[in-house]
């Protein structure tokens, strides 16, 4: 009898050292997936539970981590215990009260963790002082491609480039602190952003935190929950440099508003810089409390233009001059007329034409590019954009483009406005809560109740129905 319940022992016990190593391969897996930051934040603090049949339980301290890491990881989690265990199929998150979270020293990792993150290039890494930091239990780790060398300098953008250069030289100058850059999406807010850290870092004693407006936010709401604000705090505000991506994240996010309004003034009142991007002007973010708006426009404003052809040019050359693979000029030429309205996807489809090239063995030709492109060329033919509608619209009606985000309720231009919504909604993808934002941060409603009243007066007026017509073959052809 005692042998079997030793024998038995020595089966559970060996069977949870499996469990164990396999979650230590997991975690490892993760750690290199997703970075030292994004792992540190949100997934370090599960801990191993029981199997039950084929089903593996993970437990996390609150409700909060157990339904972030649920929507965004969920999936993930259970693809790679799939991968790694014949036995499991499906991984269950549940909440644990008053566990303690496994540090690091806890579970063996395949490699050493570094104490600090710093995202350069490796061959500075050995020799920069550790007073260069960027905080790694706070920022998002910068990409080293992004570099000032290559950014592609042009009309539209030479003055926030110049900008981001001076800060960057010269942290916390007179008139450049905050640093405000505005521009649409895809025109390189991001890029300078990251090209500022980055030479920050490689110049050496200063510590950097790079994060978005939506990781600030998530990571103020996880310090509450885990009773950690004042560390939160001291971390953010014990930086040289503080850069926010995209915030117009935080409007309507009131508490985190507050927060950071009091890490800005704290950090501005010590001398320290802070970088800060948007989709718009800080005096066009309504959405934002007054006396931040007024902080953020007190410093250095820069907006980024859309591309001009010969800007969109001159990044095809360099992109495809990096490249390797020869790309006519008249393949540059056909894609700058194309794509107009955001670099990102410009990149795109130039690195779609290159990877076609390489892989199949055959030159870049115009009719290779219309061939390889193609759905992604007629979906840009159809694509019609807010901004494009408002800018139409106005130009109907003869108001304002600013009356398309304004509080005004006159009738010459609450009409428009309505047309403007309606138009939106049945020739974009965009969903009603985006519409609403992009008409000065109105609510989803109020976007329901234009196309509503748009669509009875269609029915009841003919002439207003083929104003709205025509509204509607100028942006579509």
């Amino acid at each position: 009898m005692e042998n079997a319940q030793s024998l038995d022992a020595a089966v559970t016990s060996s069977e949870s050292a499996l469990l164990e190593a396999t979650w230590v391969r997991i975690r490892d897996r993760l750690k290199t997936e997703v970075g030292e930051v994004e792992y540190r934040t949100w997934l370090q603090q599960i801990v191993l539970g029981p199997v039950e049949e084929d089903e593996i339980v993970l437990f996390l301290p609150s409700r909060f981590l157990r339904d972030w890491v649920r929507s965004q990881y969920g999936e993930r989690l259970q693809t790679l215990w799939r991968q790694e265990s014949k036995v499991i199929q499906r991984v269950e998150l549940q909440v644990r009260k008053g566990m303690t979270p496994p540090s690091d020293n806890d579970q063996p990792s395949s490699s050493p963790e570094p104490e600090v993150e710093t995202s350069v290039a490796e061959e500075t890494s050995n020799t920069r002082p550790l007073a260069t930091e960027i905080k790694s239990d706070l920022a998002v780790p910068l990409d080293p491609r992004f570099t000032f060398d290559s950014f592609v300098v042009g009309k539209p953008n030479e003055f926030a480039y110049a900008c981001a250069r001076r800060v960057a030289e010269r942290p916390s100058s007179p008139g450049f602190n905050p640093l405000f850059l505005y521009g649409g999406v895809g025109l390189g807010k991001t890029h300078l952003m990251h090209a500022i850290g980055s030479e920050l870092v490689r110049m050496g004693n200063v510590s950097v935190a790079y994060m978005s407006a939506e990781k600030f936010m998530y990571r103020f709401i996880a310090s509450i929950r885990s009773q950690s604000t004042m560390e939160f705090k001291e971390q953010l505000r014990s930086v040289d440099v503080l850069m926010i991506d995209d915030l117009q994240f935080l409007i309507g996010k009131d508490n985190t508003q507050e927060e950071f309004f009091h890490t800005f003034n704290a950090l501005v009142d010590a001398g320290r810089q802070i970088v800060v991007s948007a989709d718009k002007s800080p005096s066009d973010l309504s959405g934002l409390e007054d006396r931040l708006r007024t902080r953020l426009g007190c410093g250095m404003v820069a907006d980024i233009h859309a591309t001009t052809f010969e800007l969109r040019i001159s990044i095809l050359e360099a992109k495809a001059g990096a490249s390797g693979v020869p790309v006519p000029g008249k393949v540059l030429e056909y894609l700058a007329h194309k794509i107009t309205t955001n670099v990102r996807e410009l990149e795109g489809a130039l690195n779609r034409l290159i990877a076609h090239a390489d892989l199949v063995g055959r030159p870049v030709t115009l009719e290779s590019t219309q061939d390889v492109l193609k759905d992604m060329l007629k979906a840009h033919e159809r694509r019609v954009t807010i901004d494009d509608i408002q800018r139409k619209v106005a130009e109907h009606w003869n108001i304002r483009l600013t009356d398309m985000s304004s509080a005004r309720r006159a009738r010459a231009v609450a009409r428009p406005r309505q047309v403007a919504m309606y138009l939106a909604k049945n020739l974009t993808s965009r969903s009603l809560p985006e519409i609403g934002r992009k008409f000065g941060n109105r609510d989803h409603t109020t976007v329901m109740h234009a196309v509503s009243r748009v669509t009875e007066l269609i029915e009841e007026d003919a002439t207003f129905a083929e104003s709205v017509e025509l509204l509607k073959r100028m942006l579509e052809n």
